[in-house]
């Protein structure tokens, strides 16, 4: 199921998301979303990989927003050193909690990249046994990304804010070349 909006001239960021048949190559399509970003052919924002097993539970990996846990725990650990400079045992624990308790807060409020609800919707999307990439990217180079899609043949293109013939072309550039050659041989 493909979703496509018209790309907003004051937002220039684009949003693609691609379904693989495994998480191994949602890995190297990252890989090599990295080489594109090292080369100049576009500035990631936000990567988040998502995958559903067998049963229908989802794993979501977000590469800039903070866990609650990451952000409690770090809270915890600073607060708690203020709390314990300034008021002793009885600072460094009132330090602890109050700092996890702001850390947790924050994470959950804070969204530097790919926003919640689009998380949200790429985890409904995606099938089980696949695993589905989100990029949140700037300055991209449309050829560039197509040339790369290329090597990804059997990927499924599930969402794009990009044109309607940049959309044809990547879904092209995915689609399996041995299934066309067996349906033109016949």
């Amino acid at each position: 199921m493909l979703i496509r909006h018209s790309p907003q001239s004051d937002n220039p960021q684009t949003l693609v998301g691609v379904s693989f048949e495994s998480s191994f190559r949602a890995q190297e399509f990252l890989v090599a979303v990295s080489g594109l970003a090292a080369t100049g052919k576009l500035k990631v924002r936000d990567t988040v990989t998502i995958v559903k097993d067998d049963l229908g539970k989802t794993f979501v990996h977000e590469t800039i927003d903070p866990s609650p846990g990451r952000a409690a725990f770090s809270g915890a650990m600073w607060a708690g050193l203020f709390g314990l400079i300034l008021g002793g045992p009885v600072g460094w624990i009132a330090g602890l909690v109050v700092g996890a308790s702001a850390g947790a807060a924050t994470a959950k409020l804070v969204d530097l990249g790919i926003p919640d609800e689009w998380v949200s919707w790429f985890r409904e999307a995606v099938q089980p046994r696949t695993a589905t990439v989100a990029l949140l990217v700037e300055d991209l180079d449309r050829n560039a990304l197509v040339v790369e899609a290329s090597r990804f043949t059997g990927a499924e293109l599930v969402y794009a804010n990009l044109d309607d013939t940049t959309i044809a072309r990547v879904k092209d550039a995915f689609a399996d070349r041995s299934s066309k050659v067996l349906e033109e041989n016949r």
